[in-house]
């Protein structure tokens, strides 16, 4: 007789895959649920997918849990990076002053994904269908346009930003020498992140804009979108070329009110991008998705043998101390957000001074560094491992 499923996972994407294979590795049978799960497993292809993503320590060894960390090309460590405002304001990290080998690393996201289905198809436990089926528990991991959620009649609240962002990939003149760069100029926020290995000199950059201008951006020759780069990033990079297509989407700050509950197929929670999303700015939302994960491990692997994974107190739990951590880090990121693109003079100046000060604090600003990246107080670090009760 065929073992019945313990957990349905909606959505195969990053978030949903590597739950899937921590959930699988502790002896659940998980079913996993992929559109087309006939079709390859990883359908976006190199050459068009332009996505990349910071991702902390923490997000690291998680993935390195699963053996699908990408190889060292495909994973480029920041050794440093260098903030600028638009009145000399500035700001500087180094991993060498938090005594910790990179702030973070920049993540092909086309190589991770193939690397967690090769993973997925190699587990025994895991079952991919292309329909949800019955379980213990359904985690829906669909992403922000969850029709999940939607069914369920969770609430989405929505902050919308009126910018786009723009990615794209472009090989540079000079090497990126493991730099990640950020400009805050007068409403724009232009991000070059270093991919391609230590040595490389090809980046992943995210820009946001009007929408109008992302259009515009967009659509223009790519020489002329070339030298509008140049003239963002103050030409550090020397002469740079088009390596990817250019693609854009509308950025916004959401937050699902519930996160776990119960349904007519029984007990459900939110995670990833179904659950919240964030500006990229700070580079914290697959991280986010991510820390819910290990959380959500935490939670049902460390539950009394008498509790079933969806027992709803275990699933409260998870969804407190996912909120905290929202709280704090989706507050922070809109107000950065609100402050950096406030084109009013007085405001660019105070942020400007706020940023050489803060460049200036010492142990504040070394205490930042090492939240962000995961590595100080509880920024990721599971509730609770244990149920006792």
């Amino acid at each position: 007789m065929t073992r019945p499923f313990d957990i349905c996972i909606r959505g195969a994407g990053i978030v949903g895959r590597t739950l899937s294979l921590h959930l699988a590795a502790k002896q659940l049978r998980v079913a996993l649920v992929a559109p087309c799960a006939a079709q390859p497993s990883h359908s976006h292809d190199a050459a068009t997918d332009v996505r990349a993503y910071a991702l902390s320590l923490q997000s690291r060894q998680l993935l390195e849990a699963v053996r699908c960390w990408p190889e060292a090309q495909h994973a480029t460590p920041v050794l440093s990076m260098q903030v600028l405002g638009d009145d000399g304001g500035q700001v500087a990290f180094d991993a060498a002053q938090t005594a910790t080998e990179a702030l973070n690393w920049i993540v092909d996201v086309p190589v991770l994904e193939a690397r967690l289905a090769d993973a997925v198809r190699f587990q025994p436990l895991i079952e991919v269908l292309e329909t949800p089926i019955p379980a213990a528990l359904t985690v829906v991991c669909e992403g922000k346009a969850s029709q999940s959620r939607e069914e369920w009649g969770v609430q989405w609240d929505v902050t919308p930003y009126n910018q786009w962002a723009l990615a794209a990939r472009v090989q540079c003149e000079l090497p990126h020498a493991q730099i990640a760069r950020q400009w805050f100029t007068k409403g724009e926020i232009l991000a070059f992140l270093p991919m391609g290995g230590a040595t490389g000199n090809f980046c992943a950059i995210v820009w946001s804009v009007s929408p109008d201008r992302a259009k515009t951006l967009q659509m223009a020759s790519e020489e002329d979108f070339c030298r509008e780069l140049a003239l963002a990033s103050h030409g550090v990079f020397g002469a740079t070329t088009l390596a990817s297509a250019r693609k854009v989407w509308p950025l916004q700050q959401a937050l699902a009110r519930r996160w776990s509950g119960m349904s007519p197929q029984g007990a459900w929670v939110l995670a990833g991008d179904a659950a919240h999303t964030i500006h990229p700015l700070a580079g914290q939302g697959l991280n986010m998705g991510l820390a819910d994960v290990a959380e959500l491990v935490a939670v049902v692997t460390g539950r009394a043998y008498w509790r079933s994974v969806g027992d709803p107190r275990l699933l409260r739990q998870y969804e407190r101390a996912r909120k905290a951590e929202f709280a704090v880090i989706g507050q922070a990121n809109d107000a950065l957000q609100q402050l950096f693109t406030n084109r009013h003079p007085a405001v660019q100046a105070m942020r400007n001074w706020g940023m050489n000060r803060f460049e200036a604090s010492g142990p504040i600003k070394q205490w930042i560094a090492r939240r962000a990246m995961g590595t100080a107080g509880a920024l990721h670090k599971p509730s609770s491992t244990t149920d006792k009760n």
